[in-house]
């Protein structure tokens, strides 16, 4: 019950509290888009920059950490894409986008914040190694077999062009690249322009949660109920199953499985909708998993917090 109380309910709380404040009409959904503009575009950015900036790279970014969790994410992947084609027949477009919900864990809203608040702040370099590679990863997959089941026909030599514009065009992907390039450079960035990079990064979350509770009343669950509990149970059960099984297989130290396997308990991440936005195809599959998956793993994380050591 602890864990109910001081890791997970402060950060619904603040999802309710932005869910609650557009249901009553004290903040408007253009006020919501603009919010969550500047916390997808700019203020996430720059958390991220300045966390890849700083990370040890060689202590965190462990093949075991990367290898499970990858592999987790990947297997829901097809789930998801295979899954939806053997149940409903649905066109090939569709099922890339219902196997994107499955892929795309909110590693960044739900997981840094619940892990924050469960093991503190030295338990986030784990999720910062994760991170680093989500979005690449997950786009990169997503956006290249869309394209491939797209294309039809298509020359093969026009693929990496649209995949490599489409994954560049992500501001998280931006902050993340020039992240690792100073990293890896040791460029140094100067005091004045590392304070501001602080000050906007400390709006990042606090923000993006109010948003995305916001966000999530637009959405109302409508058919294709099936679909979604699928999407659900491969996002909150499958992919957290499978990472501890191969955590668990690997020796992987205790933080960065606990980061792991919290990382892949998380509901599916509001990428998914833009994802499936960007396509048009399976958006509302994709919206309803957000809300009702986000729903239901305030249940399924406490679980995970109660098993995990």
């Amino acid at each position: 019950m602890a864990a109910l109380t001081l890791v997970i309910l402060p950060v619904f709380l603040l999802i309710g509290a932005g869910y609650g404040a557009v249901r009553l009409g004290w903040f408007s959904n253009s006020g919501v888009d603009g919010l969550m503009k500047f916390t997808q575009g700019f203020a996430i950015p720059c958390l991220l920059f300045n966390a890849i900036s700083t990370l040890d790279l060689q202590a965190n970014f462990d093949l075991a950490l990367l290898g499970s969790f990858y592999a987790g994410a990947t297997a829901g992947f097809l789930a998801g894409l295979f899954g939806a084609r053997l149940l409903t027949g649905r066109p090939w477009e569709d099922c890339v986008a219902i196997g994107f919900c499955c892929l795309f864990s909110n590693s960044l809203l739900l997981g840094l914040p619940i892990t924050e608040r469960a093991y503190g702040v030295d338990a986030l370099e784990a999720n910062y190694a994760i991170i680093a590679v989500h979005s690449p990863f997950c786009y990169g997959l997503g956006i290249t077999v869309m394209e491939i089941v797209r294309a039809r026909g298509t020359p093969a030599r026009h693929l990496p062009a649209k995949v490599f514009k489409a994954m560049f065009s992500n501001a998280l992907i931006i902050g993340i690249t020039l992240g690792l390039i100073v990293n890896l450079t040791g460029l140094p960035v100067p005091e004045p322009v590392g304070d501001a990079l602080d000050l906007m990064a400390r709006a990042a979350l606090p923000a993006a949660l109010f948003g995305l509770g916001g966000v999530l009343y637009r959405y109302k669950p409508e058919g294709d109920l099936r679909l979604i509990l699928g999407v659900c149970a491969v996002s909150l059960i499958l992919h957290p199953a499978i990472v501890w099984g191969l955590g668990t297989a690997t020796d992987l130290d205790q933080a960065a499985f606990r980061s792991a396997v919290l990382t892949a308990a998380m509901a599916p991440g509001i990428n998914t909708y833009i994802f499936a936005d960007m396509y048009g195809r399976a958006r509302r599959v994709a919206a309803s998993g957000v809300l009702i998956g986000t729903a239901l793993s305030i249940l399924t994380i406490w679980l995970w917090l109660a098993i995990l050591p």
